[in-house]
């Protein structure tokens, strides 16, 4: 009767552990496209809302620099992480794809570098020798990787010109406003951002290349997680559109909506990625200047 009593309380134990472990807060991890205030106050609303459809806390978690979001990427601190198209490339042994978002009612986006019109340069081989600056880093998809894929087919390699890296993109523009480089690298929704459109005059800036348009950005769930909850956080984004107040969590994220992704989808940015970084192992830093 006592070794039966006892096992019951064991059991009891075990599942009362295995409850508060279902509870436990899932972590949302943002990358530092925008500064932290502002990814802050885009993406609060999503968090809350996942957590109330969920049943259970969803907290938001921002990062200063793409160095400190990298280490926490890298270490898996996040359950479920919206970040860039390489850096999904580089976690995928650990992460899954489930969506990809749409801004401005594209669900792709494309590389540009961007020049001033008064600057005199109509091409990219007049950046031989120049300063560039890229917004965010070399593991940037769009603003730094397929920006140099566009350098690398007009002949310019890395050593052709000098490289700047801004926090984010935002900043790698407004250096480009203020002549601190004399291009910049950056994606072409960048100019409707309203961080950039409300601090200068976007028309003074001209396209000098565009590459061919890859999928958005990508959110994507720990590979360890529970099917049941990894399809229930992909079906609550693809339908943020569907109610009312997964339009306002859209409206809050400057999103139109969230589409499916798998793997695949992200084979064409392998390729790029592959193109220019070969045998470049490590990701390095250089100076950000802040305009």
């Amino acid at each position: 009767m006592r070794i039966r009593s006892a096992l019951l309380l064991l059991l009891l134990a075990v599942a009362a552990s295995l409850a508060r472990a279902g509870d436990e807060p899932l972590t949302l991890g943002v990358f530092p496209r925008r500064n932290s205030a502002e990814t802050t106050k885009l993406f609060s609303p999503m968090a809350a809302y996942l957590g109330e459809r969920l049943g259970r806390r969803v907290t938001l978690v921002t990062s200063k620099n793409f160095d400190s979001f990298w280490e926490a990427v890298s270490e898996q601190r996040y359950d479920i992480v919206h970040y860039n198209q390489y850096h999904y490339i580089r976690s995928a042994q650990n992460y899954q794809v489930v969506a990809h978002i749409e801004e401005f009612g594209k669900s792709t986006i494309a590389s540009v570098i961007y020049v001033r019109k008064d600057s005199g340069i109509t091409e990219l081989a007049q950046l031989r020798g120049r300063t560039i600056i890229f917004g965010g880093g070399e593991d940037a998809m769009i603003s730094y990787i397929a920006n140099r894929y566009l350098l690398e087919r007009a002949g310019l390699r890395k050593e052709d010109f000098k490289s700047l890296f801004a926090v984010n993109p935002p900043n790698a523009i407004l250096a480009l406003n203020h002549r601190q480089a004399d291009a910049a690298g950056a994606g072409d929704v960048i100019l409707e951002m309203s961080e950039v459109k409300g601090a200068m005059n976007t028309d003074e800036l001209m396209a000098l290349a565009v590459s061919p348009p890859l999928l958005q950005l990508p959110v994507a769930v720990k590979r360890d997680m529970p099917a049941k909850l990894r399809d229930s956080i992909q079906s609550l984004l693809v339908n943020l559109e569907n109610d009312e107040a997964g339009k306002r969590v859209l409206k809050a994220a400057i999103m139109t909506r969230m589409g499916k992704a798998e793997d695949k989808d992200y084979e064409p940015h392998r390729k790029i990625a592959a193109a220019v970084l070969g045998a470049e192992s490590s990701i390095r830093r250089t100076s950000r200047p802040k305009p």
